[in-house]
């Protein structure tokens, strides 16, 4: 990554070479805030630096979205406003970036700093303050997601975001609850899957007020089925991420909603994945624990598919774990996976959590669950993800049947 902070040379023949060098030592303090400790900085001479980030994986595209973060950090670092000491006065002093990839050395040292300053050249040359990549494709990639990043700012206020929602029904049949999902559906665009926004979400940190307007709106949705009897008894799972659990606040979060819409708590379930709890399992298991305290349930999502071990099922206070749909998909004629399942339901009998099968989509899947004592089902065959008014329509007349 080659970098060039813009106009410093008109600080320098403005105020002197004096006011210059000390904003360069100002700029030497914002490094380390600004990339990892296994990057290497390295200043070429006069206003440009070199930064080599190490470790952005073997994908090229997930590379370069990790690079264009790191550099976007970097130039929002450097655009700051620095205060010198020498005189009080404010200067303002952006930063141009050009990126180029390398895996190991498959190309020259030369190459790669020609690539880095044809691709700064064209940033300088774009307005600066700004970050551009060697490869016509990445940029085109980065651009892409750049657009996307500001349509999902604007989200939340041009009222584009919704809440679907995919039953859960018992042994019988009978529906027992739903499933939150989110959906975004923008103004001028085709709506885009959550595969391709929600990882955009937790990078940028828009997870944040994004995860608690679908807090908001699950827990509006439980105090409507709340005043009528043919509903009251249903409840609603919200997948929550690691960052919206790990907030100071969560738990505060949690129970102003629950005091705002006057629900039952146990109606309230938060799914959390593996990646949520693997990290910090006594920090994790003691805010599950406050939680609880205040009825809410818990439900740990895609169980099975990562790390998954028998000493945090037992440390956690989990009600349900879910068979990820990536068993259940070949249960009927993969040995494998039907060994699996069926040692997932005796364990969780054995520690006493519910259990619910997600991704079931045929009578055949179903009726193995049924045969090896799965209590709850979740998929296509029963009902796909739709809008509440949908919901209402489909389900309204049997929800007690």
């Amino acid at each position: 990554r080659m970098l060039e902070r813009d106009h410093c040379k008109a600080i320098n023949d403005t105020q002197g070479t004096g006011t210059g060098d000390q904003l360069l030592r100002e700029v030497a303090r914002r490094w380390p805030d600004s990339v990892g400790r296994e990057d290497t900085v390295a200043r070429l001479g006069g206003d440009e630096y070199v930064v080599v980030a190490e470790r952005l994986g073997k994908d090229e595209s997930a590379a370069a979205m990790q690079a264009e973060t790191i550099a976007e950090k970097v130039r929002q670092a450097l655009g700051e406003p620095y205060v010198l000491a020498a005189n009080g006065q404010t200067y303002h002093s952006t930063a141009s970036i050009g990126v180029t990839l390398f895996h190991d050395q498959d190309v020259a040292v030369d190459v790669l700093f020609k690539q880095a300053d044809v691709a700064l050249y064209q940033a300088k040359n774009a307005g600066r303050n700004t970050i551009r990549f060697f490869n016509p494709d990445m940029q085109r990639a980065i651009e892409l997601r750049s657009a996307m990043e500001h349509a999902l700012r604007h989200s939340l206020q041009n009222d584009e975001l919704k809440l679907y929602y995919q039953p859960q029904v018992d042994r019988s049949g009978r529906l027992i609850g739903a499933e939150a999902l989110l959906r975004w559906f923008p103004a001028d665009a085709e709506p885009v899957p959550p595969v391709k926004f929600i990882r955009l979400a937790e990078d940028t940190g828009l997870i944040l007020p994004i995860g608690a307007w679908v807090l908001e709106q699950a827990c509006t949705q439980l105090k409507r089925w709340g005043t009528d009897p043919a509903t009251n008894t249903l409840t609603i799972s919200v997948n929550v991420s690691a960052q919206q659990f790990h907030q100071p606040d969560f738990v505060e979060q949690i129970w102003d909603q629950i005091k705002r819409t006057r629900i039952d708590p146990a109606k309230l379930k938060i799914e959390l994945t593996e990646s949520v709890v693997l990290d910090r399992v006594e920090e994790v298991a003691k805010r599950m624990r406050q939680l609880k305290a205040l009825g809410v349930a818990f439900s740990l999502d895609d169980f099975g598919t990562g790390f998954s071990s028998l000493s945090y099922l037992k440390r956690l206070p989990l009600d349900q774990i879910k068979i990820d749909q990536s068993f259940v998909q070949d249960i009927s004629h993969d040995p494998n996976d039907a060994a699996i399942v069926r040692a997932i339901l005796v364990m969780s009998r054995s520690l006493g959590l519910e259990v619910i099968a997600e991704g079931v989509e045929t009578v055949e899947q179903r009726d193995f669950l049924h045969e090896n004592g799965c209590p709850a089902y979740q998929g296509y065959l029963f009902g796909r993800p739709m809008p509440i008014e949908q919901w209402n329509r489909t389900w309204r007349l049997n929800v007690n049947e």
